[in-house]
C-alpha cells in the first residue's frame, strides 16, 4: 500500500460520496445566507466595522496556526488603510504584518481573479519580505528546491522526531501546481464550498513552497468561500474555528492524506468546521452591535479623543481591569489626567467604579 495520498495511481482525481454529507452542505449554505442577509441590513459603517474585525480575527488566527503571534493593533491598522477606513488610533505595522495582509486582502478582495503560479509568487514574496523564516534563507517567490533534503511535516524533539506527512519531491512540484490550477480556475461544476475542501487538502498536500504553505492554504480556502458567499466582504473566519480546532484539524488531515481517494470524510469534517465558524460569527457580529448601540446612545455626549480610544478599547474587550494607571499609560498621559478623563465619565453615568474592593480602583461600563 502506498504510504501518501498523492501516491495513489489515480492521484489527483478525488472521490467523495455527497449522500453523507448533504445535509451538512445544506445547514452550512442556509447559515451563509442567513448571515449575509443579516448583515446587509446593517448599514455602511457597522457592515465596515464587522468586515475589519473578521479581517483581523482571520489574519491573526491564520498566523497563530503556524505559531506567529501578530501584534492586533497592527494588523488591524494595516487591513484598514488598505481599505481606506480610518481608525481613531492606527499604528505603522512591520513588513512581515503588511506581508500577511496583503495576500489575504488580496484572496478575498479579488476572489474572482484567477489563481495563477505568478499570484501565488507574489503572495509568498509578500509573507517572506527578507527571504528567510526566522534566520534560515529560503527560497522565495518559487517552487521549493528541498535542498536540505525532503519537505516534512514533523514533530518531536530532536532526535526523537515523528515524521506525519512527507510531501512530493521538488521536481514533481510544478507539475503538480499546474495539474491544481488549471482545476481550480476551470472547474465549475462542483459546489464551492466543496471545492474550498477539496482545494484546501490538494494544495497542502502538494505543499509547494519552502515554508508559508499553511497560509496560503487557508487564503485559497478563503479566496474559494469568499466566491460561494458571491461578496468579498468577510464576515465569518474559517482560520479562526481551524485555530480552535487545531488538534483535530492535523489529525484529520494527517489521516487523510494517509488514506484513499475518498475524502469523504474530509468533506464532513471540513463542513462542521464551517458550520461552527458560521455559528460563532455571532459573538463577532455581537460585539459589532453592541459597540454601535453605545456609540448611537452617546452621540451627542462631548467625549474627548482619548476618553474614546480606551472606550473603543472596553468595548472591544479589555484584557483585564481598567485602571487609572493603564488609563494613563495607554493614552499617553499623566496619571492626574487620566483620573479627570474616567470622573468626567462616570458623571455622565457612562463609567462606574467596580463593586468588587481591591488594592486599587477598577473602573467598568455602566450598562445601565
Amino acid at each position: 500500500m502506498k504510504a501518501y495520498i498523492y501516491q495513489n495511481d489515480h492521484w489527483p482525481h478525488f472521490t467523495w460520496n455527497s449522500d453523507a454529507f448533504l445535509m451538512l452542505l445544506s445547514e452550512a449554505r442556509n447559515l451563509q445566507g442567513r448571515l449575509l442577509g443579516k448583515m446587509e441590513s446593517l448599514g455602511f459603517e457597522l457592515r465596515n466595522e464587522a468586515l475589519l474585525d473578521t479581517l483581523t480575527l482571520d489574519v491573526l488566527k491564520s498566523s497563530e496556526i503556524e505559531g506567529e503571534f501578530l501584534n492586533p493593533d497592527q494588523v488591524r491598522s494595516s487591513i484598514a488603510r488598505r481599505l481606506g477606513m480610518e481608525l481613531a488610533t492606527s499604528v505603522d505595522a512591520d513588513r512581515n504584518v503588511d506581508g500577511v495582509v496583503e495576500m489575504m486582502l488580496d484572496a478575498t478582495q479579488n476572489c474572482f481573479q484567477p489563481l495563477t503560479a505568478e499570484r501565488l509568487f507574489d503572495w509568498h514574496a509578500a509573507l517572506f519580505p527578507t527571504a528567510r523564516s526566522g534566520m534560515h534563507k529560503i527560497t522565495v517567490a518559487d517552487w521549493r528546491k528541498d535542498y536540505t533534503g525532503p519537505m516534512q511535516v514533523v514533530s518531536g524533539a530532536m532526535g526523537k522526531e515523528k515524521v506525519h506527512f512527507q510531501a512530493p519531491e521538488a521536481p514533481l512540484v510544478e507539475h503538480e501546481m499546474q495539474e491544481f490550477l488549471n482545476w481550480f480556475n476551470t472547474n465549475k461544476k462542483t459546489d464551492l464550498v466543496i471545492k474550498a475542501a477539496i482545494a484546501h487538502l490538494w494544495f497542502v498536500t502538494i505543499h509547494p513552497f519552502d515554508d508559508g504553505n499553511g497560509r496560503i492554504t487557508r487564503a485559497i480556502t478563503d479566496m474559494l468561500l469568499a466566491q460561494s458567499d458571491k461578496s468579498s466582504q468577510r464576515f465569518y473566519s474559517m482560520s479562526a474555528q481551524i485555530r480552535s480546532e487545531r488538534k483535530q484539524y492535523y489529525h484529520m488531515l494527517e489521516t487523510t492524506q494517509k488514506g484513499s481517494l475518498d475524502i469523504t470524510e474530509w468533506i464532513q469534517w471540513f463542513l462542521n468546521c464551517l458550520i461552527n465558524a458560521l455559528t460563532t460569527t455571532d459573538t463577532l457580529l455581537n460585539t459589532v452591535l453592541v459597540k454601535a448601540d453605545f456609540w448611537n446612545k452617546h452621540s451627542e455626549t462631548l467625549i474627548n479623543e482619548r476618553q474614546k480610544k480606551l472606550l473603543n478599547k472596553v468595548l472591544d474587550g479589555f484584557d483585564g481591569k481598567l485602571t487609572s494607571s493603564k488609563w494613563a499609560k495607554i493614552a499617553k498621559c499623566s496619571k492626574d489626567t487620566a483620573i479627570r478623563d474616567i470622573n468626567d465619565l462616570i458623571e455622565k453615568e457612562i463609567l462606574q467604579r467596580e463593586t468588587a474592593g481591591g488594592r486599587s480602583t477598577n473602573y467598568e461600563l455602566n450598562r445601565k
